[in-house]
């Protein structure tokens, strides 16, 4: 156990602070990856699909080792797996400047700088709810937004880099700067508040209520469940829906006139209306429940999504940017909520991995299917269509989802006859 002196500030503050910037850094840059399609374009003469085919292959990674390093923060110390992937992100910003063709844009994006993202939201939003039993919704919704925090940031600088640098430049640049601050903050992560000699916020956690012991879960019962594959089918479909307005929003207003600066401010404008989504969901949820704000905000997501088929201008564009971006933060908190709701805290970090491995397939494949119909139909109109689709199966999902049965333990017998 480490000696500390005492603070005047709970040390998990500065975990949740330390988290939000990792996850800024890390997904901030993935979700601007849009602005780099002009400066592909130009350079390579690639079309949208083989772009977004190395998008799909980047969320692929992502999702694979957002559960492979979530199982190891169940197991191993997480400033090990935050290094690790520190090390390999950077390692693949770097790479990517200095790229000749697209299986190098596949290998580079797809192995080290999917793989290496995968390294911060999941594991680092495990980290933060053993800090907390306190205010909980609103920690995993601070670490959250700095996903949207990271896109309007990089978004914007990403574009005025592009104005006055190539885009090489750029991706040395972004590879520099992830070691500079991501290696450094890793040293600050802690697991646990008792390696501290701590209490979680709040104190410690109540015991288990009506017969249930979440805490007993296995990473086995919790497959066994259909409420862990409800959960993940939503996540993935949420994804699936917003991933390809996402990435292909810049493009799209650019083919309908906007200017390049202006376009990537606008999604800049996105990733700050997340922000406020993501944290006011976060306190509501804890007071409504998850589940009645799931079914709300992926209604919310498909309507503006399919929207887009209608607008034209500028303004238009930006507000129904900001509408975008609040309904697809606020869903985002709410699936790990859920996971730590019905699964405990045992094997959350595995749990929620394995459900971020198929919502990564969703991200892939909504930026890559949009790719793909643009350059066969030269719109983006049925990518639309098909998000929003896919956004409302979601909501129907998340208004049939019930929470799993107590997991068979040896105590549950003796529970039940209390």
């Amino acid at each position: 156990m480490e000696a500390v002196p005492r603070q005047r500030i709970f040390y998990g503050w500065v975990l949740v602070a330390t988290a939000c910037i990792m996850v800024g850094i890390g997904m901030g840059l993935v979700l601007s990856l849009g602005v780099f399609v002009e400066p592909f374009e130009t350079t390579f003469g690639w079309g949208r699909g083989p772009i977004g085919q190395g998008i799909l292959y980047g969320w692929i990674m992502y999702g694979a080792f957002s559960l492979f390093f979530g199982m190891l923060s169940d197991r191993v110390g997480l400033r090990r797996i935050l290094v690790a992937g520190g090390l390999m992100f950077g390692a693949g910003l770097l790479a990517l400047s200095r790229m000749e063709s697209l299986w190098q844009f596949y290998v580079f994006h797809g192995l080290l700088v999917g793989g290496g993202v995968g390294a911060f939201l999941v594991p680092l939003t495990s980290m933060v709810t053993r800090w907390f039993s306190r205010y909980r919704g609103l920690v995993v919704a601070i670490v959250n937004s700095g996903a949207g925090l990271g896109s309007m940031v990089f978004a914007r600088a990403t574009r005025s880099l592009l104005m006055v640098t190539d885009w090489r430049t750029t991706f040395l640049i972004y590879g520099i700067l992830v070691w500079v601050i991501i290696l450094p903050l890793a040293w600050l992560v802690r697991n646990h508040p008792h390696d501290l000699g701590l209490e979680p916020y709040g104190g410690p956690e109540p015991g288990p209520a009506d017969g249930q012991r979440r805490e007993e879960y296995t990473f086995a019962q919790v497959l066994a469940t259909p409420a862990f594959w409800l959960i993940a089918l939503m996540h993935t479909l949420c994804c699936m829906a917003h991933s390809g307005p996402l990435f292909h929003m810049v493009s799209n207003m650019m083919d309908h006139g906007v200017d390049k600066l202006a376009a990537a401010t606008i999604l800049a404008l996105a990733g700050l209306a997340s922000i406020p989504g993501r944290i006011g969901t976060g306190l509501l949820a804890e007071r409504y429940g998850s589940k009645s704000m799931l079914v709300f905000w992926l209604a919310s997501q498909a309507t503006t999504i399919v929207l887009y088929r209608l607008v034209e201008g500028q303004l238009s564009f930006t507000l129904l940017a900001i509408w975008f971006g609040m309904s697809y933060g606020s869903v985002m908190p709410l699936y790990a909520m859920l996971t730590r709701e019905f699964f405990g805290p045992r094997v959350m970090g595995t749990s929620y991995g394995a459900i971020f491995l198929l919502s990564g397939l969703g991200m892939g494949v909504g930026a890559w299917v949009g790719g793909r119909l643009f350059d066969s139909s030269g719109t983006y109109q049925l990518m639309y269509l098909l998000g929003f689709a896919a956004s409302a199966i979601g909501a129907i999902c998340a208004a049939l989802l019930q929470p799993p049965r107590a997991p068979a333990t040896p105590m549950a017998p003796a529970l039940a006859g209390l």
